[in-house]
């Protein structure tokens, strides 16, 4: 399979045409490697296990649905992005794929540092123990209090993203009496979660400051010209769950351009530049996700060359993984509730969960994998498309797949690769309760996010 740009999730009509889904797998009772965490395994019963313990204790003991995350496959996945990168470059974690105080305390003790955007992730990383140097801030639309709390801090970089937020974070420095390093983000005009390649055309976003319309040049002359601004380098995104490492070449060529602008305007070689996140992973089998090592070596080869080209020192590489590192480290557990056979097209199974807990396919028609794992089958296979119990027609967690056809209520299905965008996008839709995330590890599980309750729920309605 060719690696492509991957589309955030491809769209397609409620009904299928025949033939548009994959043929049922060869071994429904397989567990691709590939798409679940690393010790998910299958013991002599046929029950799924992860880090030693079986999903029926799992379930027994924390209910469903639950997000089950496995604690070595997420360290493994940080220190190799960690190792892959090594001491010349960062690696920022981005909070927003999902965040908790253990999470942040695995970051700080695998030498990775945070990206965060928001007063309620800010919170969650120093509660965490992430030493505020090793914090960057984000966002398009950053408070003053926000700001003024971050300066304070003393968070390591702040990602500037316009003229009013230079203005602002250079008053609010200055009154503290600090030189705040900063970013500057920037649009390249390279838009990579779809199947091509866009320049110019999707500029028109709420994020950062196009380098083809003169914004990008501006900004940097505005912060150089503030004395409590120190201007650390550039910062640019270009999309998400992406494979094909194309895009980032076409950014790395114009970011590095407006580098040596700055250098031939101002004097000024700047020290950094951060191209973002956005790495893809597998969600099915037929994704094809590149290893950190490999990702690391292009983006440092794409860098050095197109500063030897344009004569200059080559900067600090900082890149922003957070769907890559824990988005193949968690499932999701289910139970089984409703089966309905519709004649001619697919079985709807009925989970007790749904979009509540993953709005990805309603939101953007993503795909996911989903697997019998409270026992194995040797049952024919099923279409069906895996769906909640909220009151939505759109209401689907896996839109279409194959389950063993002797398939029963009280049954346990797990959806791997939800460890990002999950529980962080979750709702209380129709009031449900959000999850528990158990983290596993050598035979023991532990809750690290509780699952609300409906005390939880009215707590907040003050009626």
């Amino acid at each position: 399979m060719s690696r492509s740009a991957h589309p955030a999730g491809p769209r397609h009509g409620d009904v299928m045409p025949e033939g548009h889904y994959q043929a049922p797998p060869s071994d429904l009772n397989a567990l691709d490697p590939k798409v679940w965490s690393r010790t998910v395994a299958r013991d002599a019963a046929g029950v799924a296990t992860v880090g030693g313990l079986d999903v029926k204790a799992l379930a027994a003991e924390f209910g469903t649905p639950a997000y089950v995350l496995d604690e070595d496959d997420f360290r493994a996945r940080a220190r190799a992005w960690r190792d892959a990168f090594g001491e010349g470059a960062d690696v920022y974690y981005a909070g927003k794929a999902f965040l908790s105080k253990a999470i942040v305390r695995w970051l700080h003790e695998e030498g990775l540092n945070l990206d965060v955007c928001s007063p309620g992730e800010l919170a969650v990383a120093l509660a965490g123990g992430m030493p505020a140097e090793r914090i960057a801030l984000h966002g398009n639309n950053k408070s003053t209090d926000e700001l003024e709390q971050a300066v304070k801090l003393g968070v390591g970089h702040i990602v500037v993203d316009s003229y009013a937020e230079i203005a602002r974070l250079a008053a609010i420095a200055a009154g503290q009496g600090v030189r705040q390093p900063v970013l500057i983000r920037v649009t390249v005009g390279v838009e990579a979660h779809t199947h091509e390649f866009i320049a110019t055309a999707h500029e028109d976003q709420k994020f950062g400051l196009s380098l083809s319309g003169g914004a990008a040049a501006e900004a940097v002359r505005q912060v150089l010209a503030q004395p409590s601004l120190e201007l650390r380098g550039i910062h640019s995104h270009i999309g998400s769950q992406i494979f094909d490492m194309a895009g980032f070449e076409v950014a790395a060529r114009r970011v590095v351009g407006l580098l040596s602008e700055v250098r031939d305007t101002h004097g000024v070689e700047l020290p950094e530049i951060d191209l973002g996140g956005g790495l893809g992973i597998a969600y099915t089998s037929e994704d094809d996700p590149r290893e950190p090592a490999e990702i690391a070596a292009a983006l440092a080869e794409i860098v050095r060359r197109e500063c030897a080209a344009a004569d200059l020192r080559a900067p600090r590489l900082s890149v922003e993984p957070g769907r890559a590192i824990v988005g193949p480290t968690a499932f999701t557990l289910y139970e089984v509730g409703t089966i309905k056979p519709l004649e001619g097209l697919r079985t709807y199974v009925s989970v007790d969960g749904g979009m509540s807990d993953n709005i990805r396919t309603a939101l953007y028609d993503a795909e996911y994998s989903v697997a019998l794992v409270s026992r194995t089958s040797d049952a024919e296979p099923m279409l069906v498309r895996v769906v909640g119990k909220h009151c939505e027609s759109g209401d689907i967690v896996v839109r279409d797949a194959f389950l063993p056809a002797d398939l029963e209520p009280g049954d346990l299905l797990a959806v791997p690769a939800t460890g990002a965008y999950c529980r962080s996008m979750a709702s209380n839709y129709n009031h449900a309760l959000k999850p528990p995330v158990v983290a596993v590890r050598d035979g023991a599980a532990r809750v690290i996010v509780r699952r609300e309750t409906e005390e939880d729920l009215l707590r907040l309605d003050i009626g």
